[in-house]
């Protein structure tokens, strides 16, 4: 009999598993960068339209909005549809019988999606720069917020994905939910100009703090709220992969 084997540590899974998501897009990265594309900078176009002539602050909303529309919604959305493909394509089912951390596994597709978002947040943050005619007073800890923006949702995209009856289904609440997060709370509409009870929501949405951090590190100064702002980021991200850890089954039912 062969000795009983460690199986590799969480960072030798992660870049493996990283990598081979990787060469999953390797015929279709052209298109997935395009389309993600298509949202923010036609959402920049129809809001930017609407709010000519209004102060640099109303602007920096609708820019960091989009980013993160781009950066959160965008590989979130493809997270769900990611693990929806491979549950029902039996490929979790496989992951299953190896001694495959959970975890590793799903930032290692949402690390896949980020790098390709990439190329895309870099053109809407020039283009919307350009069309709005905002000035950028970009810090360097915005290094670490853009990462941070993109973690919450990870784990809550993975367990859309398993526990979606069908892909269609999967697509459908990762959608309803990144359309809810979107306007509740002071992401792409400034809190002034919202409802009182949508303010109050926006609290328990990581995708306010996101936008937050975003526009302090990229358009507006730095404020004491941008500790709390990362803190809030880096909580939803640890309870999102704590409760995935715990409660994921991905086991196709």
């Amino acid at each position: 009999m062969q000795p009983n084997r460690k199986p590799p540590t969480f960072f030798v899974q992660l870049l493996d598993l990283f990598l081979m998501e990787l060469t999953n897009w390797r015929w279709s990265w052209r298109s997935t960068i395009l389309t993600s594309m298509i949202a923010p900078i036609l959402s920049i176009v129809a809001l930017g339209s609407l709010a000519q002539g209004s102060a640099q602050n109303s602007l920096a909303y609708i820019l960091t909005g989009n980013l993160i529309m781009s950066l959160m919604f965008s590989n979130h959305n493809n997270l769900a549809s990611r693990f929806a493909y491979m549950r029902f394509a039996g490929t979790l089912d496989y992951y299953a019988t190896l001694p495959i951390n959970r975890q590793a596994l799903i930032v290692a597709t949402v690390l896949s999606f980020f790098l390709l978002s990439l190329p895309s947040l870099i053109a809407t943050v020039i283009f919307g720069t350009l069309f709005l005619k905002i000035t950028l007073a970009i810090n360097p800890l915005i290094l670490l917020v853009i990462p941070l923006c993109v973690l919450p949702l990870a784990g809550m995209g993975a367990a859309i994905g398993v526990y979606a009856r069908t892909p269609a289904e999967s697509d459908s609440f990762s959608l309803l939910l990144s359309m809810v997060m979107l306007f509740i709370g002071p992401v792409i509409i400034p809190g002034d100009r919202l409802p009182e009870f949508l303010l109050t929501l926006g609290y328990f949405s990581p995708a306010t703090y996101a936008a937050s951090a975003l526009r302090q590190t990229l358009v507006a100064p730095i404020t004491g709220k941008l500790i709390v702002d990362i803190v809030a980021l880096l909580g939803f991200a640890l309870l999102t992969f704590w409760l995935v850890g715990r409660k994921l089954d991905w086991r196709l039912r």
